[in-house]
C-alpha cells in the first residue's frame, strides 16, 4: 500500500503553478481600483484643465447626455479640491473594500454605481454616442470592464471547478457570457467605425503617441507612418479577430481564444492606449488592457485534477490498492501451490 499512501502524501499538482481563485480575482480588482484612486490624487486632477477635458465632450453629446456632464463639471469647479479628493477616496474605498473579505459585496455595489457615474460624466459613454469610439483607444471605456468583472466576481455559489469564476454567483458560464459580450461590443464599435467615410489607424496612433514615453512614441509614430491612409482594412481584421475571440471560448479552443484575447488587448493597450498613459500625470486609470487580461485569467480553465480532486485521488488509491491486493493474492497462491506440491 506504499504507493497508495504516496498519492495522499506526495506533492500537490499545483506546486509548480499559482492557483487562480475567485478571491484572487477580487483582490486583483481591488488593487486596480486602488490604483485609480491614487491616480486621481495627481496634481493635474486638481486643476481646471482636468474639468476642461470633460467639458470638451459636452457639445458633441446629445443634449440629454451632455447637460448632466456640464452640470457636474460646473458643480465640481466650485470647489475642485474637495470634490476631486472625494472622487479619489471613493475609488480607494472601493479598492480597500474588495481587499477585505467581509466588505466585498458592499464594495462591489458601490463600484457599480460609481462606474456608471464615471462612464456617463467622465467618459461620455465611451465616445459611442459621438460616433468616435474605437476599441484600439479603449472604448467603450475602462469602467465598463470594472463593472463587468465586478458582476462576474460576485461571491456566492458552490464551486463548479471549471475556472476561478466557478465559485462566483453566476459561475463559469456567466463569466463566458460576459467575455463574449464585451468582445461583441468591440465588434459593434468596429462595425460602426467601418461605416464612417474614413477611419485612420495612423491618426489613432499619432494621437496616442502624444501621451507616450519617448521610446514608445517613436514606435507609434513609425507604425503610423507605415499605416498611413485608410485604416478600414485593419479595422476589418480587428473586427474579425474580436468576433473569433467572442465565440471561441465556447469551443474546445477556449484557451487559445483567451490567449488571443489577451494578446489583442495588450496590443491595443500598448499602441492605442500608450500603456494607459500612466507616466503622463494625467491618467485616471490604466485603461482596459489590464482588465481584459484579468477577465481572461479569471476564465482560464481549471486543471482536470482540480475539477474532481477527491474523485481522482480515490480512483488512484483504488487502482494502487487493487494492484497491491492482486500481487498479494498471487504470492499467496504461489505459496499455497508450493506447499501442496511439497
Amino acid at each position: 500500500m506504499s504507493r497508495a499512501v504516496s498519492v495522499l502524501t506526495g506533492p500537490s499538482p499545483r506546486i509548480f503553478r499559482i492557483p487562480i481563485t475567485l478571491r484572487g480575482i477580487q483582490v486583483a480588482l481591488g488593487l486596480l481600483w486602488l490604483l485609480d484612486g491614487l491616480l486621481q490624487l495627481q496634481p493635474y486632477m486638481y486643476t481646471h484643465a482636468f474639468l476642461a477635458e470633460i467639458e470638451a465632450m459636452v457639445p458633441m453629446q446629445p443634449s440629454w447626455a451632455g447637460q448632466p456632464v456640464h452640470w457636474a463639471s460646473q458643480l465640481a469647479g466650485r470647489d475642485l479640491a474637495l470634490w476631486n479628493t472625494l472622487f479619489a477616496l471613493t475609488q480607494c474605498g472601493i479598492g480597500l473594500g474588495l481587499l477585505h473579505r467581509r466588505t466585498v459585496k458592499p464594495a462591489l455595489v458601490l463600484s457599480f454605481a460609481w462606474a456608471f457615474i464615471v462612464w456617463w460624466v467622465g467618459e461620455g459613454f465611451g465616445m459611442i454616442l459621438m460616433n468616435m469610439g474605437s476599441p484600439l483607444m479603449g472604448d467603450p471605456g475602462a469602467v465598463t470592464l470594472y463593472a463587468t468583472i465586478g458582476i462576474v466576481a460576485w461571491p456566492g455559489r458552490e464551486d463548479d471547478r471549471r475556472s476561478a469564476l466557478g465559485a462566483a454567483r453566476f459561475g463559469d458560464r456567466g463569466g463566458l457570457i460576459a467575455w463574449s459580450t464585451v468582445w461583441l461590443v468591440s465588434v459593434a464599435i468596429w462595425i460602426e467605425a467601418l461605416t464612417r467615410p474614413a477611419y485612420s489607424i495612423a491618426g489613432v496612433l499619432r494621437e496616442a503617441g502624444a501621451d507616450s514615453m519617448p521610446w514608445l512614441a517613436s514606435i507609434q509614430h513609425s507604425l503610423a507612418d507605415s499605416l498611413a491612409g485608410d485604416g478600414k482594412a485593419i479595422a476589418a481584421a480587428f473586427l474579425a479577430l474580436s468576433l473569433l475571440i467572442a465565440i471561441g471560448v465556447w469551443s474546445r479552443w477556449r484557451r487559445e481564444a483567451l490567449v488571443l484575447g489577451i494578446l489583442l488587448s495588450l496590443l491595443y493597450w500598448a499602441f492605442g492606449q500608450s500603456l494607459g498613459g500612466l507616466t503622463t500625470g494625467t491618467a485616471t486609470d490604466p485603461n482596459v488592457g489590464p482588465l481584459f487580461v484579468l477577465l481572461a485569467v479569471a476564465l482560464w480553465p481549471a486543471p482536470a485534477v482540480a475539477r474532481s480532486p477527491s474523485g481522482l485521488a480515490l480512483a488512484q488509491v483504488q487502482d494502487f490498492a487493487g494492484a497491491d491486493v492482486a500481487a498479494a493474492s498471487l504470492r499467496g497462491l504461489g505459496d499455497r501451490d508450493g506447499t501442496l506440491g511439497g
